[in-house]
């Protein structure tokens, strides 16, 4: 029996819900880094006006490190889904999987280097190989090595502070390397193509520099593993056996991750609730996010008006790309050169409406075709066919 691609008719409709959340999450966070000199600053304590501040703030407490949590659960979850098929036809996962994660690698790469440094396709591609690895593992060992991982690399981290006495310290801003911080504004603000994409070169070498590579194996690939454990136990498939469960989930991961999140406002900003803030409600609120959009799920209703989300997450990776695509075109001179010329507040609306568009693009193009271009060149690559019209 040949190996197929998942068909539209096995699709979990609520995985693709979450994956189309997990966009507008995504976005609400990149539209600053498009309009910004970022990897140079630490936006945290980069806005000075008081209404940037608090936006910005709200959007570090309901936003900001949940949802690269979330996607790299999801990733993991349809990683462990393509390998329990391939199991089931019996057939080698080694034909197709490896493929698929090299496949999106060289996207990832490309994306990079040709339309915003900012990429995070190449870095789950690398991360999944070791996740295929352990893929054959039963999930309760999969989440131990979660764990272990995540463990190793927050004790560390506090291990690092304490030892430093910065734990208690209050939060300073970044020491900014000026010369890189205008090279890219001048690059990014005032420069032609060309220009842009040797600042491009120099922001990718400190957005993937070599200790980004080891740290995605202690930061992404743990939420990977958790999601390839959920999968193996089929908890989004049997929510309504899990019911309950998913609304326990739902309400301690929102209510707890909101107050984690919240720490550094409501007690001191200090390293130690800026941990807090990032590593621990981070995820802990991206769980929640996860279990609220399943519950929510279990209304028939529910699954129809989100519709449109649906369709936006079944073509995800497409829908990323795009943007990028839209965010540069938008704020660097050699498109319609708006950067650094919008605050916070018109900045989040700006995501809300390419948001928007993006929906109805989804529902345009998913009314011709059964998925998204690049899912479709990805498939013919990995199997070596095409059948997109409907």
């Amino acid at each position: 029996m040949e190996l197929q691609p998942t068909t539209g008719n096995e699709r979990v409709r609520t995985l693709d819900i979450i994956r189309g959340v997990c966009l507008l999450g995504i976005l609400l966070v990149n539209i600053f880094a498009f309009a910004s000199p970022q990897p140079h600053v630490d936006l945290k304590t980069w806005f000075v006006e008081a209404i940037d501040i608090i936006w910005y703030q709200n959007l570090q407490i309901y936003v900001q490190s949940s949802f690269y949590p979330l996607f790299s659960m999801l990733f993991g979850y349809g990683l462990a889904m393509q390998y329990a098929k391939a199991k089931s036809t019996g057939k080698s996962v080694y034909r197709f999987i490896p493929k698929r994660l090299a496949i999106l690698f060289v996207i990832g790469m490309l994306h990079a280097f040709f339309v915003w440094w900012g990429d995070i396709i190449a870095t789950y591609a690398f991360a999944g190989f070791f996740l295929f690895a352990m893929l054959r593992l039963r999930p309760a060992l999969m989440i131990a090595i979660a764990v272990i991982l995540t463990g190793l690399f927050q004790g560390l981290y506090i291990a690092g502070l304490g030892l430093a006495g910065m734990l208690h310290q209050e939060l300073e801003q970044t020491a900014l390397d000026i010369m890189k911080v205008e090279d890219a504004i001048v690059a990014y603000a005032t420069g032609n193509y060309f220009e842009a994409f040797t600042q491009r070169l120099t922001d990718l070498s400190v957005q993937m520099s070599p200790l980004m590579w080891i740290l995605s194996l202690f930061v992404i690939l743990p939420y990977m593993l958790v999601g390839a454990a959920a999968a193996k136990w089929q908890l989004v498939e049997r929510a309504k056996e899990l019911k309950v469960a998913w609304v326990i989930a739902a309400v301690i991961g929102v209510a707890g991750g909101l107050f984690l999140k919240s720490t550094p406002y409501i007690m001191t900003n200090n390293y130690l609730y800026n941990f807090v803030q990032i590593y621990l409600g981070g995820p802990l609120l991206a769980v929640g996010y996860a279990a609220l959009i399943v519950v929510i799920c279990l209304l028939p209703l529910a699954v129809k008006l989100l519709r449109p989300v649906e369709k936006m997450g079944r073509m995800s990776m497409s829908m990323y790309i795009l943007q990028s695509i839209i965010g540069t075109l938008l704020f660097y001179q050699y498109g319609l050169g708006f950067y650094g010329k919008f605050d916070v507040p018109t900045m989040v609306y700006i995501a809300l409406t390419i948001y928007v568009i993006q929906l109805i693009l989804a529902e345009l193009w998913l009314s011709k075709f059964k998925q998204g271009p690049l899912e479709m060149a990805v498939k013919k690559w990995t199997y070596h066919k095409m059948n997109v019209e409907k």
